[in-house]
């Protein structure tokens, strides 16, 4: 989903705003409870733009490409006027400040300023991509010119903070460049802004009411989780994985260089989802499945306000339903958000043809989607206790029609198909994604067709060796 591109249909892909939303609200929702998971408070929003950056970040990253090592940030930066001939690059702090306050406006009044001087409607069907758009800037904006460039900006503000009127002769830092951005922790806390924004929107919507949310005829009596952890509990453990960085090292022969790292990883398991199909005909449904902590910092229970937004989207899928009981079998390794292994750590040297073939962008598009080794947070030694989610809706009002292109649509959640409609007619995201009071609580919500579970995820303190126990 490039944002700049000679050929505007490479930018003007199906509900490109929208998915920059969502994959980006999944993400910071992710980084959220694995803050909570280590004990730690949830992000903190970065939108005072006149006061110093707390966090410091020094990279330990070399660009050998580029000859050259990734500059760092120190504590208490402050953000200030960009002013770079070398790179063409000329803002100034208040822009930032001015964009942001022409977003709160058109989220106030509901509607966008286009550049002849109408009012865009933000409507409850294109709004969130209208505004997706105008935030993540590109040729398809609707008017780029008053909007500016927000995101990207912020970004860039960001990452010359250190050296913004280039005396010192620095490039740009990490967050620059969005293959190294989510290194840095300030990523998170700039984007916890730009995700308040969106809910400022979403405020503005009616809230769904049955006719959006139910299902007649279908009702979903139960959910619950069979593995290796034991019933309704998710076991995690480190594992350690061997890699092959021997393309991206200039400076060495040509070869295997292999790394050995530990990063996360989960027992798999699969949920166990009882319908009763009350209609007396066949019908088709997706199965939608989230996941949510309980409690919040100070072991308190959330507020469904806050814990909506804490949602993680697990996976959604297509399933026949016979007349009577069914019982519904689902894989975790099956998730419609994630890619395995294989596709996350592959040799590059595999790429088929040159760039810019349709061999090529085949095989860069199957490197889209979450790692499936962090499909779950870290939980905790003494089990972290999580609320699991299933919802089914009629497939028959979420089916897109289309003929698939490619071989990797495997994780279309966040990735979308290549160059087709998003495979899901509904809004991205948790059913419950507008305001709804404090005081309530998700059972408040559940419709015939909804059910949660109380489950934990228990991280085991040891590591295995990939393949191995």
């Amino acid at each position: 989903y490039p944002f700049d591109a000679a050929d505007r249909a490479i930018v003007n892909k199906d509900r490109r705003g929208e998915l920059f939303y969502y994959m980006h609200q999944q993400i910071i929702a992710r980084y959220n409870v694995e803050r909570m998971c280590n004990g730690l408070e949830r992000v903190r929003r970065y939108n005072k733009f006149r006061e110093p950056i707390a966090e410091g970040y020094f990279p330990k990253l070399d660009s050998q490409v580029a000859s050259r090592a990734w500059p760092p940030r120190f504590a208490n930066t402050t953000i200030r006027d960009i002013d770079r001939p070398v790179d063409q690059i000329k803002t100034d702090v208040s822009e930032l400040e001015t964009w942001r306050d022409r977003f709160m406006a058109a989220i106030e009044s509901n509607s966008v300023l286009m550049p002849n001087g109408r009012q865009l409607p933000l409507d409850e069907e294109t709004g969130i991509d209208i505004l997706g758009n105008l935030m993540e800037s590109s040729v398809i904006s609707r008017n780029r010119s008053y909007y500016g460039d927000y995101h990207n900006m912020g970004h860039v503000c960001i990452s010359y903070s250190h050296d913004p009127d280039h005396r010192h002769l620095e490039q740009f830092g990490v967050m620059g460049d969005s293959a190294t951005a989510m290194r840095d922790p300030v990523f998170y806390r700039w984007h916890a802004h730009i995700d308040d924004i969106f809910v400022e929107y979403k405020k503005k919507l009616t809230p769904y009411g049955p006719d959006k949310l139910d299902f007649p005829g279908v009702r979903v009596s139960s959910i619950s989780i069979e593995g290796p952890g034991g019933r309704d509990s998710i076991s995690t453990l480190w594992e350690q994985s061997t890699v092959d960085l021997g393309r991206g090292l200039d400076f060495t022969p040509r070869g295997s260089v292999l790394a050995k790292f530990t990063h996360l990883q989960h027992q798999n398991f699969n949920y166990v989802i009882e319908v009763n199909n009350t209609s007396g005909q066949s019908l088709m449904g997706t199965v939608r499945i989230f996941i949510a902590p309980t409690a919040d910092e100070s072991g308190q229970p959330l507020a469904f306000d806050v814990q909506r937004r804490l949602m993680i989207e697990l996976d959604k899928f297509s399933q026949p339903l016979k007349p009577g009981n069914n019982t519904v079998r689902r894989r975790s390794l099956d998730s419609s958000v994630t890619i395995p292994y294989e596709r996350t750590f592959r040799d590059q040297s595999a790429r088929p043809g040159d760039p810019g073939t349709a061999a090529s962008a085949e095989f860069d598009f199957c490197g889209c989607g979450w790692p499936h080794h962090m499909l779950f947070p870290k939980g905790n030694t003494q089990g972290y206790p999580m609320v699991l989610f299933v919802m089914v809706s009629n497939w028959n009002d979420d089916r897109i029609e289309q003929d698939l292109v490619g071989s990797c649509n495997d994780a279309a959640s966040y990735c979308g198909i290549r160059d087709r409609k998003y495979p899901d007619r509904r809004s991205m995201g948790f059913p419950f994604d507008r305001p709804v009071p404090n005081a309530v609580t998700i059972g408040d919500f559940l419709q015939p067709n909804m059910a949660f579970r109380n489950c934990t995820i228990n991280f085991a303190d040891r590591t295995r060796i990939r393949g191995q126990e």
